[in-house]
Parts: structure tokens; C-alpha cells; sequence
């Protein structure tokens, strides 16, 4: 059963997060050359296992040792398309959960082309910024301003539930509430700070770390995506505390992140159902 209310939802995310620590899962991640260095910083101190893999001859040998994926097209190329197909492929085949974050999705026909083909192999959870995941849902690659979101999350709800029933995953997105849905139920996060937005590959990091929680828990995807981004939104908030700035807050979140404790989490989880 969901949980119900932010006392029990901050129950699961410690349980979670602990068995991350536990575990330490080794998460593969085919992510952009902008990510790499946060994105493992954030697993790490999650208590995860980062690896940054992603040439195609390796991924026979490598990816089904892995306890999930992470595919993030920042930086896509032809070259490296190969290998996140590959990867994807093998997980779906395996029944390892992995997670696709569509960067800029309709900034180009050859990104947009890209994630179709990558939802061929059935991602377990999507997760995107809201017009990253509104522009996926409606099938359609008109251009937008890079990376950049001109969407509120609460602007996704219906794409997000539509992009869910049909591609079969837990559905994602990021913003001042972070929207997660299974295309019925929707539930809201309400943590983080507006700060954490003026650093670089933020959301390229709670993606893998999202990865890392449905690791440890793969047949409740939604409550895993739910809490990943609860705990990534607390440690901005005890982050912030200390910070002066952007550059500040990327040092202190991580230390936060590492050194959360379940006093800290279950005092600041924020969590609704929305639907």
C-alpha cells in the first residue's frame, strides 16, 4: 500500500535510503560529459555505486552486473547512441530497472528520434522537466530553448499521467513540486530550494539517484522515485543553510546528502497525493 501522509512517506524514504546505504547497489550510468562529476558525487554520497560506462563493447560484459541504469542524453551523439540502446536493451531483457532522463528531448528531431527508440525498451521510471515530459507525451518534436523548462511541473500532471499509460513507466517530473505518476495516482514532492536550479546537472543527478532507490526496490518504482526525489530536495534544503551561493550549495547539498540522518529526513519529507 502507497503511504499515506508525509509522517509515513518519510518513514519509506529512510527505509529506502537506508537500504541504499546497505546495499550500495552499483548503478551503470551513460550520462553527459556536463553530469558526470555530480551525478556520481550524488550516488556516492547517497551510498550507491557510480559507474560511468559507456562504450559499446563494454556493455555485454558490464551492464548485467549492474542493479540499474541511468541514461541521460545531455550530450548525445552517434556515437554513443549504440551503447544506451544496448544497455537498455539488456536491462529490459534482464528485468533491470533503469531510468531515461530525455534532456532537451525537442531541441532536435535527432534527440526526439533517439528517446523513441529508447522507450522501446520499456524504461522503468521517466523522468524529465515539465516540458521535456510534456513535449515526449505529445509525440512531438517542436524546438525548444535547450535545456531549459518554460513549463511548471503542475503545467505536466496530464502529460505526465498520459506518458505513463502509454509507455508502461513511473513518470517523473522535476520542479518547484516534484509530479510523480503511474498514469492513475499522483503524488507531489515539495522539497528542494529554487537555488538548486542554478546548478549545473541537478536533474541529471536525482535521475541516477532515482535509479539507485527503484534498485533496492524495483516492484515499487513510484514510492522509490517519490522518496529518491524527497531525499535529493531535503539535502538542497540542509544545503542551503549553509550556503552563499550556487557554487556553495553544490558542496553543502552533497554533504548534506551524506550525512543525512532519520531525524533530519522524516522532520523535513513533504510529500502529498495530488490526485
Amino acid at each position: 500500500m502507497e503511504p499515506n501522509g508525509s509522517n509515513e512517506w518519510g518513514n519509506r524514504a529512510w527505509e529506502l535510503l537506508s537500504l541504499v546505504r546497505t546495499q550500495s547497489p552499483l548503478i551503470q550510468c551513460i550520462t553527459n560529459f556536463v553530469s558526470m562529476d555530480l551525478t556520481a558525487n550524488t550516488l556516492l554520497s547517497a551510498g550507491a555505486s557510480p559507474a560511468m560506462l559507456h562504450s559499446l563493447e563494454e556493455i555485454p560484459d558490464f551492464t548485467p552486473r549492474a542493479a540499474a541504469l541511468s541514461l541521460n542524453i545531455g550530450t548525445l551523439s552517434p556515437s554513443w547512441l549504440p551503447a544506451m540502446k544496448a544497455a537498455a536493451q539488456l536491462c529490459s531483457t534482464l528485468g533491470t530497472p533503469w531510468v531515461l532522463d530525455p534532456v532537451a528531448v525537442s531541441a532536435s528531431s535527432f534527440r526526439f528520434n533517439a528517446c523513441l527508440e529508447l522507450l522501446r525498451f520499456k524504461p522503468t521510471v521517466i523522468r524529465g522537466n515539465a516540458s521535456e515530459i510534456i513535449a515526449l507525451s505529445a509525440n512531438t518534436d517542436t524546438t525548444t530553448k535547450g535545456v531549459d523548462c518554460t513549463h511548471e511541473s503542475m503545467d505536466a500532471v496530464e502529460a505526465a499521467k498520459l506518458l505513463a499509460q502509454t509507455s508502461g513507466a513511473i513518470v517523473a517530473v522535476s520542479g518547484a513540486t516534484d509530479i510523480v505518476t503511474d498514469g492513475n495516482q499522483v503524488v507531489g514532492a515539495h522539497n528542494g530550494v529554487a537555488l538548486m536550479q542554478k546548478i549545473t546537472a541537478t536533474g541529471s543527478s536525482v535521475s541516477a539517484l532515482i535509479a539507485a532507490f527503484v534498485a533496492v526496490d524495483k516492484s515499487h518504482a513510484l514510492e522509490a522515485a517519490v522518496s529518491a526525489l524527497a531525499v535529493f530536495g531535503v539535502a538542497g534544503e540542509l544545503g542551503m543553510k549553509m550556503a552563499k551561493g550556487p557554487a556553495s550549495l553544490r558542496m553543502h547539498l552533497i554533504d548534506a546528502l551524506y550525512g543525512l540522518d532519520e531525524a533530519a529526513l522524516r522532520s523535513h519529507v513533504n510529500i502529498t497525493s495530488l490526485c
